[in-house]
């Protein structure tokens, strides 16, 4: 089993608005309702996979009961714990004239320590059946930063894979705490390790430094595949993976998807240089349809050929 983590749950409009501009009235031309959240985006993504997955985190209000009977509704396993505040919207507006997408999130609710401690609870007792956990995205109001880092360790002494993508403080502790797997964009990247990367080498040696703050493998999205510091026969050797450019419909999501697609090819039993081929092509796939967490495992099938992966290093010494 396979459990996704989604702290900060929310409905996700995706609207396709011809020729937007702020301070206009507008009318769609095509829309989507989702539950969402990352991590709730890949477990949807991952049971379009086939694979056996449970979603958990926080939802509160008539949005969290939308986001729960949703989920149930297709078929998505999950158990959230309820709490007091309300789960928020998030709205994404493409314009596919240009192709620009403009996204705005709310902040989210406000959760008490109690609802927190009810969390861990929860997510200790799912965790006794699970292999993998992906503990993903931004956190609500009022917890703290280092639930993450606390989530890793506990999963860990548990012998449950972990594999963690968010950003800033929340991200920067859970590295710390030696997760399995972290799966930042070149942004998030750049801010665990303090600089810019300036070039393809710079990309490709930062993998390792990411790695070095704690984590065993490092995998860092990029527009057109991945940078990845992921361990063969216990030593990690850097790949660089990749797909040709295409036309997309909406890049919303794509991350998500990349990351379903790498979990599920861990989840299989993939070799290391597969399960990054088959991440890149699920990302490509996701950014031909609009709204998150969308994907054709069938469409997914066909890019694989259309993948590049390359080995760039020869095995190295643990940082």
């Amino acid at each position: 089993m396979i459990i996704t983590v989604t702290l900060n749950a929310a409905m996700d409009k995706s609207l396709s608005v011809p020729s937007f501009q702020l301070g206009h009235r507008h009318r769609t031309v095509e829309q989507q309702a989702t539950p969402g959240g990352k991590g709730v985006n890949v477990a949807r993504l991952l049971k379009e996979l086939g694979q056996p997955v449970i979603a958990t985190g926080f939802a509160g209000g008539a949005t969290g009961t939308r986001i729960v009977e949703t989920l149930t509704a297709d078929s998505i396993l999950n158990d959230f714990v309820r709490i007091g505040e309300e789960s928020r919207t998030n709205t994404a507006v493409l314009d596919p004239t240009t192709g620009e997408e403009t996204e705005i999130n709310e902040r989210g609710p406000e959760v008490s320590a109690t609802e927190v401690g009810l969390f861990i609870e929860k997510l200790c007792y799912l965790a006794r059946g699970a292999s993998i956990c992906v503990i993903a995205g931004s956190l609500p109001r009022g917890v703290d930063p280092g639930i993450y880092a606390e989530l890793v360790t506990r999963l860990g002494e548990m012998g449950v894979t972990t594999v963690v993508d968010s950003e800033g403080e929340p991200m920067r502790l859970a590295v710390k705490a030696g997760p399995t797997v972290i799966s930042p964009n070149r942004d998030e990247a750049e801010e665990l390790v303090g600089h810019e990367f300036n070039d393809e080498g710079e990309t490709r040696t930062a993998v390792n430094e990411l790695r070095a703050l704690g984590a065993q493998e490092a995998i860092m999205t990029l527009p057109d595949g991945c940078v990845a510091s992921i361990l063969v026969d216990d030593a990690p050797v850097v790949h660089r993976a990749w797909i040709a450019p295409r036309e997309a419909v909406a890049s919303v999501g794509s991350g998500d998807a990349f990351l379903a697609g790498y979990v599920s090819g861990r989840y299989s039993g993939l070799a290391p240089e597969e399960c990054l081929r088959y991440a890149v092509a699920c990302g490509a796939e996701s950014t031909q349809r609009l709204g998150a967490g969308l994907i054709d495992p069938e469409g997914v099938d066909r890019l694989l050929e259309e993948v590049r992966v390359e080995q760039v290093d020869a095995p190295a010494a643990t940082l």
